[in-house]
């Protein structure tokens, strides 16, 4: 296949992908749009198959396309792994890691194993991204991201999951609000008099919660929606209401000295993991490779710990800041 792919022209196709258009990619390319698409247009003619097709004011590739484009980041990859396996051997510390998390990642990473890795090498760059659960598994599996972070991701032989540990969903509240002086875990029945705030469905904690509602044959209104963890920690905050995720991903986003998680009954609540991943089968640089070892040792430090401290009672608990991530 080689021998009929022209470099030039593969790497503006890949870029029209990465842009989600003609017009975009002529941009970043500084080409004229009419250029970039006559030549994915002869790219087209050497493969024998059309590889995008136009989807409203963008395009999306078909599924020779998707062949294509795997077939493109798997070779950048193995090329990206040789140039980083020399650099090992010259033992020069360069290179750069592409990690994907969930926002309650964030601050545990940067007090963390991320803090601890880049002080230790200087000269590897990292590019950390904040992404939904959907997000986070596209990135890895098309190789556009070395590691990610999230909480239960799907099943999908593409992932290989390198360590998990259990995220019991639970209620967040002020210590003055109603429910937390019930005394006992809580049915979703007992959250609908209070106004709530939750994170949109391409969430894994938001798939979680709805499961359960469907259990209960109970549907929660939400007085905010949100991509966001730490707006969900303010509105709780503020005394506006209750919110519900994982308790790790909510209390570095807290500030206020009396917030509580409360637990919750429904069994499907309990069931969700944490869960540090990569591409199934993908050579990491030796960079990512070493980042990957201390973040899965960090993590697995941090969940028996966790575990230590018998978070599964029926008590509610004081939030502690700084203690925790996911996505």
């Amino acid at each position: 296949m080689d021998d009929k792919l022209d470099t030039r022209r593969v790497r503006y196709f890949m870029q029209v992908l990465d842009s989600g258009s003609v017009r975009g990619a002529a941009d970043v390319l500084d080409m004229d749009p009419s250029a970039v698409s006559r030549a994915i247009g002869i790219l087209e003619t050497e493969c024998g198959l059309p590889l995008l097709e136009r989807h409203g004011r963008g395009v999306v590739p078909t599924d020779a396309g998707q062949l294509l484009a795997g077939y493109v980041r798997r070779q950048q990859g193995q090329r990206q792994h040789l140039l980083a396996q020399m650099d090992s051997i010259r033992k020069i510390e360069s290179g750069h890691i592409d990690i994907v998390a969930g926002e309650g990642y964030v601050d545990w990473l940067m007090r963390h194993s991320l803090r601890i890795f880049m002080a230790s090498h200087p000269k590897i760059t990292v590019n950390l991204d904040v992404a939904s659960t959907d997000e986070i598994v596209r990135r890895v599996i098309e190789e556009r991201a070395h590691i990610g972070m999230l909480f239960q991701p799907p099943k999908d032989e593409r992932l290989t999951s390198h360590q998990s540990h259990a995220q019991p969903i639970q209620a967040m509240v002020l210590a003055s609000h109603p429910l937390a002086q019930l005394d006992r875990p809580l049915k979703l029945a007992d959250l609908l008099p209070y106004p709530g705030a939750t994170l949109h469905r391409n969430f894994g904690v938001r798939q979680h919660i709805e499961a359960a509602e469907i259990s209960e044959g109970v549907r929660l209104p939400a007085l905010l929606t949100t991509t966001s963890f730490s707006a969900l920690g303010h509105f709780v905050s503020a005394g506006l209401g209750y919110t519900l995720g994982t308790r790790i991903s909510l209390t570095p986003n807290a500030d206020h000295p009396s917030l509580v998680e409360l637990p919750m009954k429904n069994p499907l609540l309990s069931q969700g993991r944490s869960h540090i991943v990569s591409r199934h089968g993908r050579l990491l640089p030796p960079a990512a490779a070493t980042l990957l070892r201390q973040v899965v040792a960090d993590m697995k430090r941090y969940a028996d710990s966790i575990a230590g401290t018998g978070t599964g009672t029926s008590k509610p608990r004081a939030s502690t800041r700084g203690r925790g991530a996911t996505g």
